[in-house]
């Protein structure tokens, strides 16, 4: 069986309203543009009736997969089973709430299939979001675009295009989802490319994402930026700050330690070394530059036992 041109995976929560009506958009969308594909509806343990609407839909559109979780776990874990489940040569991903038009479809499967993108990400240039929301957003990309390099305007928009070998090849986990771009990029998937898409004003429902996501999302943009780095090499970090701390602690001391004999020889008087407050500083110093070290020590013990220590992305072979 020939396997499908798209797959367009949609994770939801309490989306029981707003289903109906983008399940078949997008049926239309397949059809007008004679595209062979499928929906993979991820229910992200809803409360409502969302999957007795997706069992009345799968009758109706056999272009439907569903999956079902037993309890929320978040946006994240939606995407990573359908991309497990996804068999689509280009993976598409929106929201379920109807701001996402599937209209973009089209363009987006293009740029993947035809012109060779990696990934390609959504950017709701003009957003009906209020403004409590808008501006942290701004902060939010900027902040990720520093860090990471990738010259995106919205890493957290929900409309995205993937080449299958991507889905494939990373794991979403937590709440990872807002820097897949990053994960994308850190697996050797660097043709990353951005279009402008509608971001339509909610129709059904109401956001399910609060405040908190905010700072939630500097702290995993922290740790994705540290595990890239250094989950194979932690001592390159972790020895490399604590051989600095130690060192500055080593050379302040030993300043305190030749002024002091400088002022014996000299017969001027000083106070013990163990008297400035500069000596615990450096004490201090020493101390966590040893922890450092050996945490370094313990970190790289723990990867090199870990079974993904030689895992490496292959992307082509030949006579293997």
């Amino acid at each position: 069986m020939k396997a499908p041109d798209i797959s367009v995976v949609v994770p939801l929560f309490n989306e029981e309203e707003s289903l109906p009506e983008l399940v078949a958009w997008i049926g239309r969308i397949f059809t007008e543009h004679q595209f062979n594909g499928e929906i993979i509806l991820i229910d992200d343990g809803s409360a409502d009736s969302s999957w007795e609407v997706i069992k009345e839909l799968a009758e109706r559109f056999k272009i439907i997969k569903a999956i079902r979780f037993n309890r929320n776990y978040g946006k994240s874990a939606a995407l990573n089973k359908g991309f497990e489940a996804a068999s689509g040569q280009v993976v598409i991903t929106m929201d379920a709430d109807m701001q996402d038009s599937p209209d973009e479809i089209p363009e987006l499967y293009n740029m993947i299939a035809n012109e060779g993108y990696d990934l390609v990400s959504g950017w709701k240039k003009k957003r009906h979001d209020p403004i409590t929301k808008t501006i942290p957003t701004k902060f939010f990309n900027s902040a990720t675009r520093l860090m990471s390099g990738i010259k995106l305007n919205d890493f957290n928009c929900g409309l995205k295009a993937y080449d299958k070998r991507v889905t494939k090849n990373i794991e979403v986990y937590g709440e990872m989802h807002r820097y897949i771009p990053v994960i994308a990029k850190n697996r050797g998937y660097s043709k990353i490319g951005e279009k402008v898409v509608e971001h339509r004003a909610r129709k059904y429902g109401i956001t399910k994402f609060g405040m908190n996501r905010f700072i939630n999302g500097f702290l995993d943009l922290m740790t994705i930026t540290f595990v890239s780095r250094f989950s194979k090499k932690p001592m390159h970090f972790f020895g490399a700050l604590g051989t600095l701390m130690f060192a500055i602690g080593l050379v302040v001391t030993a300043w305190l330690g030749i002024a002091k004999l400088i002022s014996l020889y000299q017969g001027v008087p000083n106070r013990l070394i163990t008297e400035e407050p500069l000596f615990y500083v450096s004490l201090v110093a020493m101390i966590l530059g040893t922890q450092l070290f050996v945490t370094g020590f313990v970190a790289e013990l723990v990867s090199r036992n870990s079974p993904d220590r030689n895992r490496y992305d292959i992307a082509e072979q030949l006579n293997i």
